[in-house]
């Protein structure tokens, strides 16, 4: 699911426009990302915790040629599920 079937999707099960449906799922999204950029976590009961993760830098291998190299520290994002969907996803 991209983003705009989940705009259509949530607009159809809220019985909303799409328009106020996608002003809702701009201003969500925009929010989850204010606070993982300001390292906050988002935890969304019953769903899960979007988190902000560090990545320590480490030496790889570049495949086509074998030659080592250095990859440097960087910062990701992680998604812890809740107890309740990861027993609905089994």
């Amino acid at each position: 699911m991209n983003k705009a079937e989940l705009i259509a999707a949530a607009a159809a099960k809220a019985e909303v426009s799409h328009r106020d449906a996608e002003a809702v799922v701009n201003a969500v999204l925009e929010l989850i990302e204010e606070k993982l950029v300001a390292n906050e976590e988002v935890k969304l009961s019953g769903f899960g915790i979007f988190e902000r993760k560090n990545r320590a830098a480490r030496t790889g291998t570049n495949p086509s040629t074998g030659a080592k190299i250095e990859i440097p520290a960087s910062n990701t994002i992680g998604f812890k599920p809740s107890k309740g969907l990861k027993e609905k996803l089994n």
